[in-house]
């Protein structure tokens, strides 16, 4: 591996979805940690609960993957 994970995920824009990338190939724009893990699985990459806390998995850019809003959070 040279050292840069192959999934990156860009900081939420205004409207919260933040653009993913995988190998550098534009794959889509999630909305949800749950649009991740499908893009993830597409690709054949792992999708358990602890792929998205991998940081040689994925890179987390302007926030970390409950990050969605530009910030703003919401309890569940």
């Amino acid at each position: 591996m040279d050292g840069q994970p192959p999934v990156v995920v860009q900081p939420p824009a205004s409207d919260g979805g933040r653009l993913v990338t995988i190998h550098g190939e534009r794959m889509g724009v999630a909305y949800s940690l749950f649009d991740v893990l499908d893009l993830l699985h597409r690709e054949g990459l792992p999708t358990t609960d602890t792929a998205v806390d991998d940081t040689e998995l994925i890179e987390w850019r302007g926030g970390g993957p409950y990050d969605w809003n530009n910030g703003s959070s919401e309890e569940a």
